[in-house]
């Protein structure tokens, strides 16, 4: 606790109200200290709570409510309690959803009135008490632990916009990590949507990892005071399984750029200047306040993973920078990575962990992530030439390792276990040991004839290989990755266009081969047929006697379905004779037909 209680509890009244911002004046008695608790007596179910922000004079104090002030009028009776916001704390939490007072959300029993409370205003433990991050955290997720790793006390962050999949991530690392995590986790719901948390409890109801798990909420809803303070109640029950228990932490904050947009909201409320970009000017304490108490002591730790919401993409807003600050690994999400399909969308070169260090991960998985890192910054090197001129224009090397970054890019997808009900692809947790293999046997080239879409969420390499052989088999019908195209099989058919004729017998092209002439218009006779000769002149006598020679020649069923089509574009797909038939609908002839078309011309290449 930050400061002692008042010596004695003063009484006072409501002299103004401005939405959450109450100014209570005290005629007797000590004045209250700044972050101590005042309870509002008013004609509504139960005591309002507010917290006092600053001293107007020596009489009057400025507090913030942490519930709606709806109904609250002026001269309501107001008692100071002389200690901050308390919160409960203990085994009797386990399993519970709490609000930022410590009351219960679940619809269950109330906690006892005896049990253990803390205040939410602590001081960090000293320099001299904490304790270097542990071991590497294995989260199971490909692309996080190969690039990003967690350290077990450490504090890493999800930076993204909106919809990239900051929460969705959360979620899964909550999945994926409580079957082999056996300490307490502690979510905290700063400022986000009620329904994820309605679905989170469910969640872990019917997983039975509840019992270890703490629920903290103050949602978006809520007052500006309660989504500043949520994540110190949630931090102080870390705490307390942390210094009393001996136990370690998993606190899951979701999102701290809500806590800094409600202590914006109060500032203003209160009165003060703005600062950068119209943030509080107590931003980078507000800030080191909450995040330099996530620390690790002798034979505990707390580790934490929070979800930072980007404004605008702006990744030089004051809020990010502040946060970022006091983080020890950045996973950076991309907008465009997600918009092409690439999940989780882990901008693999933005993102960046103190971790990776061939001290920390050893020698061969720093080498390969390096590998990997540098592959996948020449291929976006080369993308704006490979845009402009295919990859067709670029050197050999460069089109092998524009070939393996691609297979790299899908190979660190993952289907998660959280979204199996929207994709209908079981989730995979995927072992380091397999992530470095996959990713080593790319690089050395053993994935190059594979198709792209072998890769394409999946789990380990083996998984992939089993993909790509039967995709490999005949007659498998395959579906790509993200923005791949694939080219038809030679005698593949396609779906014709309106008013054409194509050849119903077998041997159908799809690609016209060279020598074939394309459609120039409506009521214009095409020729694809290879090696198609007619010598331009006036017409000759017997061009009415062509159609037997042609037919004499060894003309195909093609031939004769070509010169029944209906006289508006006639096009054969299928090989035909050297000579093509006259017909009333497709005259052949040296001369062209009488038509506002351009003319066919009157010799076709050879093949």
């Amino acid at each position: 606790m930050s400061q002692s209680p008042s010596p004695s509890l003063a009484q006072g009244r409501i002299v103004a109200l401005r939405g959450p911002v109450i100014d209570v004046a005290f005629d007797s008695g000590a004045l209250p200290l700044i972050e101590e608790a005042l309870r509002v007596e008013w004609d509504r179910p139960g005591a309002l709570t507010a917290e006092v922000q600053s001293h107007l004079d020596s009489r009057t104090v400025r507090a913030v409510a942490l519930q709606p002030t709806a109904g609250l009028r002026r001269g309501a009776a107001v008692r100071a309690t002389g200690k901050p916001i308390m919160m409960p704390v203990g085994d009797e939490v386990l399993g519970r959803l709490l609000n930022v007072l410590g009351e219960v959300g679940d619809s269950g029993p109330a906690l006892p009135d005896t049990m253990l409370r803390w205040p939410i205003h602590r001081r960090p433990p000293p320099l001299a008490a904490q304790a270097e991050a542990g071991a590497v955290f294995e989260t199971g997720i490909k692309v996080i632990d190969l690039l990003v790793p967690l350290a077990q006390g450490g504090k890493a962050a999800m930076f993204g916009g909106a919809g990239v999949g900051k929460t969705v991530l959360v979620m899964e690392l909550i999945h994926a990590m409580v079957e082999k995590y056996q300490g307490i986790s502690v979510f905290a719901g700063v400022g986000e949507r009620s329904r994820e948390g309605h679905e989170l409890l469910h969640d872990m109801r019917g997983s039975g990892v509840l019992a270890r798990t703490v629920l903290v909420y103050g949602q978006m809803n809520e007052p500006p005071g309660a989504r500043w303070r949520v994540g110190l109640s949630a931090l102080t029950i870390a705490e307390y399984f942390r210094d009393q228990k001996r136990q370690n932490v998993l606190l899951l904050m979701d999102n701290v750029f809500r806590f800094v947009q409600a202590g914006s909201e109060v500032s203003g409320l209160l009165g003060r200047l703005p600062s950068r970009v119209g943030y509080q000017p107590t931003l980078a304490t507000e800030v080191a306040a909450l995040q330099e108490r996530i620390a690790s002591v002798a034979g505990a730790s707390i580790t934490a993973i929070e979800a930072v919401y980007v404004p605008a993409d702006d990744f030089t807003d004051p809020a990010v920078t502040a946060i970022s600050s006091h983080i020890e690994s950045a996973i950076v999400l991309s907008r465009g990575m997600a918009a092409e399909g690439i999940y989780p969308a882990v901008d693999p070169l933005a993102s960046s962990s103190v971790l990776l260090d061939p001290l920390v991960v050893g020698h061969e998985h720093y080498a390969i992530a390096e590998r990997v890192r540098e592959t996948l910054a020449h291929w976006r090197e080369l993308r704006d030439v490979i845009a402009l001129l295919g990859t067709e224009e670029l050197g050999a090397q460069d089109r092998q390792i524009v070939t393996r970054a691609r297979r790299l890019q899908r190979f660190l997808t993952q289907p998660f276990t959280v979204t199996e009900a929207f994709t209908g692809i079981a989730g995979r947790s995927v072992k380091l040991a397999d992530t470095l293999a996959g990713c080593r046997a790319i690089l050395d080239g053993e994935t190059d004839d594979w198709p792209e879409s072998a890769l394409y969420m999946t789990g380990s390499l083996e998984e992939a290989r089993a993909a790509q052989q039967v995709q490999a088999s005949p007659g498998a019908v395959t579906a790509s990755g993200p923005a791949t195209a694939t080219q038809p099989r030679p005698g593949a058919a396609t779906q014709p266009g309106p008013g054409t004729a194509t050849d119903p017998g077998p041997a159908t092209a799809t690609q016209p081969g060279p020598g074939t002439a394309t459609d120039p218009g409506p009521g214009t006779a095409t020729q694809p047929g290879p090696a198609t000769a007619t010598q331009p002149g006036p017409v000759s006598p017997d061009a009415t006697k062509r159609p037997a020679l042609a037919a004499a020649s060894g003309a195909t069923s093609a031939t004769n379905a070509a010169a029944t089509a209906p006289p508006t574009t006639t096009s054969a797909a299928g090989p035909i004779s050297d000579r093509a038939p006259a017909s009333a609908s497709a005259p052949v002839s040296g001369r062209a037909p009488v038509s506002n078309e351009p003319p066919v011309s009157g010799r076709m290449p050879a093949p």
